[in-house]
């Protein structure tokens, strides 16, 4: 089989696209997807994106991680958009379905904002806060972020303290007022990526819980790049949650499977 492909990045964080819309794509072969995020003996990519027709919504995002694990991506996701986009799907404003439910997003150039999901629940430890936002996230700040072993350090935290199931690892540390740095464990991935949707708007949001900022429109500088998180809270929930960034095409190709 001869699959057409399209690579995409968002703040670093690169998928895999397929438009899957005839629905020809294996997506019960875990060792295909897997072999296609290969960096070395295929595409290369921290996830891979199948673009599916849906009767509820404009399309259907299929997000799968390296490792053939499912869950929601929010740099895929607005990388979906742009991918949507370029296919004539939409023009510049869309509603999609993703593993977690529908999604509203905008495209200006190459920005994509994207509504995230409410987060009605934080679980506020001493050192650090738990919270899902379409995929769960350990929140934890601290000291000498540049200098830490990310891979090593959230690994023993996404095993030890998470078990088999696991959760994404996401270390903090305040850059100044509303703005902080964040470097991230995935799991799925098993390694440090350069930039996480769902895991700069746990981090905006947890921040703004413990009282770090009291700002409703956080700056979250990852390895990647720059983005910037908006909510609004009420009652304890937080809702309307944009999650705003670049989200660009590469390269597109062919691969024999």
């Amino acid at each position: 089989m001869v699959l057409q492909f399209y690579k995409y990045q968002g703040t670093g964080n690169d998928f895999v696209m397929i438009d899957n819309r005839q629905g020809f794509f294996p997506k019960s072969d875990i060792t295909l997807i897997t072999k296609l995020c290969d960096r070395r003996f295929g595409i290369g990519g921290d996830g891979l994106i199948l673009l599916e027709n849906d009767l509820a919504s404009d399309f259907k995002m299929e997000y799968f991680n390296s490792d053939g694990s499912q869950s929601m991506c929010g740099n895929g996701g607005r990388c979906a958009v742009a991918f949507a986009n370029y296919l004539g799907i939409i023009d510049g404003e869309t509603t999609f379905n993703a593993i977690d439910g529908l999604h509203y997003a905008t495209l200006e150039g190459d920005i994509v904002n994207l509504k995230m999901s409410d987060v009605s629940e934080i679980k506020e430890k001493s050192a650090y806060s738990f919270l899902d936002t379409g995929s769960p996230h350990h929140v934890q700040l601290v000291g000498n972020l540049g200098g830490l072993d990310v891979k090593t350090e959230g690994a023993k935290l996404r095993y030890g303290l998470y078990g088999k199931s696991g959760s994404n690892i996401n270390f903090v540390e305040q850059s100044h007022g509303d703005t902080f740095n964040v470097r991230t464990y995935e799991r799925g991935v098993e390694d440090e990526t350069l930039s996480c949707g769902t895991g700069v708007t746990a981090v905006a949001i947890a921040m703004h819980k413990e009282g770090k900022t009291t700002s409703k429109n956080v700056k979250i500088n990852a390895v990647g790049g720059d983005l910037t998180i908006s909510f609004e809270q009420q009652n304890g929930t937080y809702t309307n949650i944009f999650l705003k960034g670049p989200a660009k095409q590469v390269y597109k190709g062919e691969i024999e499977c």
